[in-house]
């Protein structure tokens, strides 16, 4: 693609986006991450856009609970984030390629597969169904032998309410950190560059969030880590069945303001009940 022409796809998918939520694009350069197409946010960036599930998160560390929910010192450096989005680098818990060991690291959301010849399936594949994920050549390798954790303290849904889309905020009650379901995987261009990356699994939403989208995120309970986190390849079928749909009793929704539909809005105002 030429430079004219890759400026004309930004611009289209730069208007897009202001059409779909009424807030601006989120330069890659601006996060850390090795430059993309600029028009690389366009497809998961902002939750309400489309059918994409889960598309925006927080994560407010506390020492105590992410100690007691995945068996790891909180990191020194972790900052609050309060509206992580696709394209963004994001915290995962995963056994360490190297040692075996539990580590938590940052990767890049929206999964690259290692047969990729470059980074434009990222922008698709924000999200996976768990239903399918063990087939699906673009993540059967992760699912096998590359799975993860994503910590995470509260997630955004939108729901259409005539022209406007409502942002719903979730979490669950008991838990202050909880954790969806992931996959990472590695992947290194032609220059011996690597990129690390992940997607979220879904699943079908329990009956809490069947108002407000068609699926949500597999959140798992911590007895369930050892097994996602195991390097066991044979573990396919028990791996399948905890994707289930979470606990509704465990759960609440709210709605919040308008102002999360932007990843450039990122403060504790957003979690404020409407």
């Amino acid at each position: 693609m030429s430079a004219t022409q890759s400026d004309r796809l930004a611009s289209k998918c730069d208007t897009l986006i202001r059409e779909v939520e009424g807030a601006e694009p989120l330069p890659i350069r601006e996060v850390g991450l090795p430059q993309m197409p600029r028009c690389f946010p366009a497809v998961g960036l902002f939750a309400g856009a489309g059918a994409l599930m889960c598309g925006r998160f927080s994560l407010v560390p506390d020492a105590a609970s992410f100690q007691l929910e995945f068996d790891l010192p909180l990191p020194a450096a972790l900052d609050a984030r309060y509206n992580i989005a696709p394209t963004q680098p994001v915290g995962i818990v995963r056994e360490s390629p190297h040692t075996g060991k539990r580590e938590f690291t940052f990767v890049h959301w929206g999964l690259i597969p290692g047969w990729a010849k470059d980074t434009s399936f990222a922008a698709r594949l924000i999200n996976a169904r768990s239903e399918t994920v063990a087939e699906k050549p673009s993540f059967r390798a992760a699912f096998k032998y590359r799975r993860c954790l994503i910590p995470v303290s509260h997630f955004y849904e939108w729901q259409r309410k005539g022209k406007v889309r409502q942002p719903y905020l979730i979490r669950v009650r008991s838990r202050a950190t909880f954790a969806f379901a992931g996959l990472w995987e590695h992947w290194t261009d032609a220059t011996g560059t690597a990129i690390e990356s992940c997607t979220v699994l879904t699943t079908a939403p329990n009956a809490l969030l069947a108002d407000i989208h068609n699926r949500m995120p597999v959140i798992l309970s911590p007895y369930q880590y050892p097994l996602w986190l195991s390097a066991d390849p044979s573990a396919r079928d028990e791996l399948i069945d905890i994707c289930q749909p979470y606990t509704t009793a465990d759960m609440e929704v709210f709605p919040v303001s308008t102002r999360v539909n932007n990843p450039r809005h990122d403060g504790p105002d957003l979690l404020e009940r409407l």
